[in-house]
């Protein structure tokens, strides 16, 4: 009775209910107008979509942004570059996140403190502020204008390595113990134990890394100038900046503008709709550990 007492007694009344319904749809709607603006935008005409303002309904329902962004600003091929480079450096990144968040388990690692300690403080370094380091390194070893260098950089994640870390620490050692009795290797116990049971927190890397590595835009304007390599983001800059001598191309109208921004973020939303059931498991886990 007391347990029950006490479980009614943690529950919300109806204005706090209702005040958290409340805020809920006010972030809600924050996040979507920008949203629900830019595909407004990308479907309207060009003379429609040049009014100042936030459009929330259509004056001149038009795809022509559409056709314009396939016809003259040829976005197939930074859309294919930042494919090919998002997908590559987080694949490895994720395998190389899950082997170091396995070692960093062991009981047996010796300085295990200190070495986690060392991730952390990556954690706290500004990207921002190692571009200088990162693009006279990357000129020393040639891989300016290459999808190498953007490939390369960048595929270590302390934020990474401590979500799989914290994710590996929910298996039961008891596991690894008996994998290890009947006789299996490190490998075969890290492959057939760890990763399987943690595939939300694979998923949640993954999804997590995905998003950030294809809305970079800092790392690929540091080390790419040729216009051949641009990813979409460095292609979406040069349209919204209207920077001829680096596009190409003419002033891009705004309905064509926003049509390329939409176009940008259809594969994060599949991706989404494809990782949903393991990010929320992930995350509610990854919240829970130290």
């Amino acid at each position: 009775m007391k347990k029950m007492k006490k479980t009614m007694g943690n529950e919300l009344t109806v204005y706090q209910k209702a005040l958290a319904a409340f805020l809920l749809l006010l972030v809600f709607i924050i996040m979507a107008i920008p949203m629900w603006n830019a595909f407004v935008v990308s479907t309207s005409s060009a003379l429609s979509s040049s009014q100042s303002g936030i459009m929330l309904w259509w004056d001149d329902f038009s795809l022509e942004g559409y056709r314009y962004v396939y016809q003259v600003t040829k976005l197939f091929r930074p859309f294919l570059n930042s494919f090919y480079v998002t997908t590559t450096g987080v694949i490895v990144q994720v395998i190389l996140s899950a082997f170091v968040g396995y070692a960093l388990i062991q009981k047996e690692l010796p300085f295990k403190g200190l070495i986690t300690s060392f991730v952390m403080l990556t954690m706290m370094i500004p990207g921002d502020l190692t571009l200088i380091s990162i693009y006279q390194m990357n000129k020393q070893l040639n891989l300016l204008n290459s999808y190498t260098g953007l490939v390369v950089n960048g595929l270590i994640s302390g934020f990474s390595i401590l979500l799989m870390r914290n994710y590996f620490t929910s298996v039961p050692y008891s596991l690894a113990e008996s994998g290890r009795i009947d006789g299996a290797s490190e490998v075969r116990i890290f492959a057939g134990i760890y990763l399987p049971i943690s595939k939300p927190g694979l998923a949640t890397v993954f999804f997590m890394e995905y998003v950030s590595k294809w809305n970079s835009i800092m790392l690929p304007a540091t080390l790419i100038t040729d216009q051949k390599k641009y990813t979409l983001p460095l292609m979406l800059k040069a349209m919204i900046m209207q920077d001829n001598s680096t596009s190409g191309a003419a002033i891009a109208p705004e309905n064509a503008v926003m049509a390329a921004i939409v176009i940008s973020t259809v594969p994060l939303i599949l991706i989404y709709l494809f990782a949903q059931r393991y990010l929320l498991a992930g995350m509610n886990l990854g919240a829970m550990k130290e």
